[in-house]
């Protein structure tokens, strides 16, 4: 596997995408638009939150046979909350797009970030629309990364390249997300494109896979939001022979999905608000793999582990228990802990270590934490990132 410098969504053959400001946004730009110029296979995945914005309902219905070859996305407004006229709203945004694009709507998929329960303002969004279609480009992919941000610091993408049958597929996508981060999913959205050709029913599945070990293993602060979305289009522009079920072709092309998914989750943990640090759990030693996550879940949503992270403490008590009250069975004598590669808990009991070499330790942008719970052989990693005060300030004065 290569991981492609610089890939985005336009990594693929076929794909074209557009980032431009059309006014949602004050001064910023607010609308991209990513398109195969073939048909394409599409699935996608979803929040989990009961309350769920427009967009969602709208990409459900464009997607329920498996195909798609567009994706018009806005940041700004999340048309969430919105009722009869937020939904349509959405469709319009596809309609539109569709025309512009001669396709069918429902081949047209939306996705919307941003301030929940504000009407979109239609007539930006129905001037950028017409505006970004005519200048799609191959080239497009990091405007649009640019473009779906809120309070991202910075756009986030990512490419790799796999040997399908001694063809080279493409797979890249871009991603926003920064506060409102925890799993099934968190305020994000992401867009990922493929030259592989694979058919609905499995790509479905192997995103949904995908998904379960990346963008649901990163959290910023536990709250998850309305308008969740992973998309997934495979165009089949490579020349790779078709994956049609599970063999040696499938496995390779879902190394690749899981390394882009997985290091776009990364991107967002890492750019959490007000983060300073990256902070990676490793579970090891569980009893299965949604043990190992919850315990790694538990740790990394604990608003105290996430402060002393930011204060260089290295409090191991905080650690062991966000695992204790992680709701898994485990024998405490059994537990181990390190951080920071430095073992600090152990056979029961606090460990003797050098405390001012690991505050200085800590003081890095990634701050690794290992886990073994001695009871299993199964895994799993969580991405989380620090608690500092501008997360405070950040939402504190979000719509003010």
């Amino acid at each position: 596997m290569k991981i492609i410098d610089g890939g985005n969504v336009c990594s693929a053959k076929g794909f074209q995408a557009v980032g431009l400001a059309c006014g949602v946004k004050e001064g910023a730009k607010d609308m991209a638009l990513v398109f195969s110029q073939e048909e394409a296979s599409g699935a996608a995945v979803y929040t989990k939150n009961k309350v769920q914005a427009a967009p969602i309902q709208v990409c459900r219905e464009h997607l329920a046979d498996g195909s798609a070859k567009a994706v018009v996305l806005n940041s700004g407004n999340a048309n969430a909350c919105t009722g009869e006229e937020g939904l349509a709203n959405a469709r319009r945004m596809c309609g539109l797009t569709a025309e512009m694009l001669g396709l069918d709507a429902a081949e047209v998929l939306v996705c919307s970030t941003g301030v929940i329960g504000v009407q979109l303002p239609m007539e930006a969004i129905e001037t950028g629309i017409p505006q970004a279609a005519k200048v799609l480009s191959g080239k497009g992919g990091k405007d649009a990364a640019e473009a779906i941000m809120t309070t991202d610091t910075v756009p986030k993408t990512f490419a790799v390249e796999v040997d399908i049958a001694g063809v080279k597929v493409r797979i890249g996508g871009m991603a926003k997300g920064s506060g409102m981060i925890a799993p099934n999913m968190a305020t994000m959205l992401s867009v990922i494109t493929t030259d592989a050709d694979i058919a609905p029913e499995l790509l479905r599945k192997q995103l949904g896979l995908a998904v379960r070990r990346s963008f649901n293993c990163i959290t910023v602060d536990g709250d998850m939001s309305t308008n969740d979305t992973v998309i997934v289009l495979a165009n089949g522009a490579s020349g790779a022979p078709a994956i049609e079920g599970s063999g040696e072709a499938a496995d390779d092309f879902y190394a690749g999905l899981e390394m882009v998914c997985r290091e776009l989750a990364r991107l967002i943990a890492r750019d959490g608000e007000g983060a300073t640090k990256l902070v990676s759990i490793r579970v090891n030693g569980a009893g299965n793999e949604a043990e190992a996550r919850q315990v790694g879940l538990s740790v990394a949503n604990s608003n105290l582990v996430k402060t002393a992270v930011f204060g260089r403490d290295p409090n191991w008590g905080r650690i062991l228990c966000a695992v204790g009250y992680a709701g898994v069975d485990i024998d405490p004598d059994k537990v181990a802990v390190s951080l920071c590669g430095t073992p600090i808990y152990g056979a029961g009991a606090g460990l003797d270590f050098d405390k001012d070499r690991l505050i200085e330790a800590m003081g890095a942008e990634d701050i690794p934490i290992e886990i073994d719970l001695g009871q299993g052989p199964e895994q799993a990693e969580i991405f989380t990132c620090d608690f500092s005060y501008d997360y405070v300030r950040i939402n504190a004065e979000y719509t003010t």
